[in-house]
C-alpha cells in the first residue's frame, strides 16, 4: 500500500473549517497520514532541532502533500520555516544520505483561498492566477527533484456554508485517491 504523508500547515486548525474538513476526509483514506505541523512544531524551532526526524518522515512516505491556506499570496510562516530547516538540511547538508533519497517522490499542493476563482486572474482582484502564486513551490519541487502534481485548490474557503465545505472535502479526498492510485510517474 502506498503511504501518503500530508503535512498540514494551518496556523490554527481549531478555527479552520475548510482545512479541517479536508484533513478529516483525507485521513479516512487508506495509507494516508495527516500531520498537523502547527501542533507538532508549535514554536517552529523543533524543525531546526530535529531535522533528522522531519527528514525521516519524508523519506518514509511514497507521496507527499503540503496542505495550507494561502496567506497574503504565499505560504504560512511555518511552511517557509519547514522549507528552510528540512529541505536545506536534506539538499545542502545531507544530500547523499537524505536529499538524493527524496528525489523522484510525487508532491501535491492542496490550498484553500478566501477569494473567488475569478479574483485569481490577470484582470482579477489578486492579479495572478493561483498557479502563478504557487510558482515558488513548483520551483522548490523542481530543485528537489520532486514530481509536481496538479494542485488542489478550494476557493472561497472561509465563505462556504458547511454543506459545501463537506462536499469540497469529499472532492479533495477523491482527488487524492485518484492521485494515489495513479502510477508514480503519472502522479507528477
Amino acid at each position: 500500500m502506498t503511504k501518503t504523508l500530508i503535512l498540514l500547515f494551518h496556523p490554527d486548525l481549531s478555527r479552520s473549517k475548510a482545512n479541517a474538513a479536508m484533513a478529516r476526509a483525507a485521513a479516512a483514506l487508506p495509507g494516508v497520514e495527516v500531520l498537523d505541523m502547527t501542533a507538532a512544531c508549535p514554536d517552529g524551532l523543533d524543525l531546526f532541532r530535529d531535522g533528522e526526524r522531519e527528514a525521516a518522515r519524508l523519506l518514509a512516505a511514497d507521496r507527499i502533500v503540503l496542505q495550507f491556506p494561502v496567506q497574503w499570496y504565499s505560504t504560512p510562516p511555518l511552511l517557509k520555516a519547514w522549507q528552510d530547516a528540512v529541505l536545506t538540511r536534506m539538499f545542502y547538508i545531507a544530500y547523499e544520505t537524505e536529499g538524493r533519497r527524496l528525489e523522484g517522490k510525487p508532491l501535491m499542493i492542496a490550498v484553500t483561498a478566501g477569494n473567488a476563482p475569478e479574483a485569481y486572474s490577470a484582470g482579477g482582484r489578486n492579479l495572478f492566477p493561483m498557479i502563478d502564486l504557487l510558482a515558488p513551490l513548483r520551483a522548490t519541487a523542481h530543485r528537489c527533484g520532486l514530481g509536481w502534481a496538479e494542485p488542489f485548490v478550494l476557493y472561497q474557503a472561509d465563505k462556504l456554508p458547511p454543506k459545501e465545505i463537506e462536499t469540497a472535502a469529499a472532492n479533495y479526498a477523491a482527488h487524492l485517491a485518484s492521485w494515489i492510485d495513479s502510477p508514480a510517474e503519472l502522479a507528477a
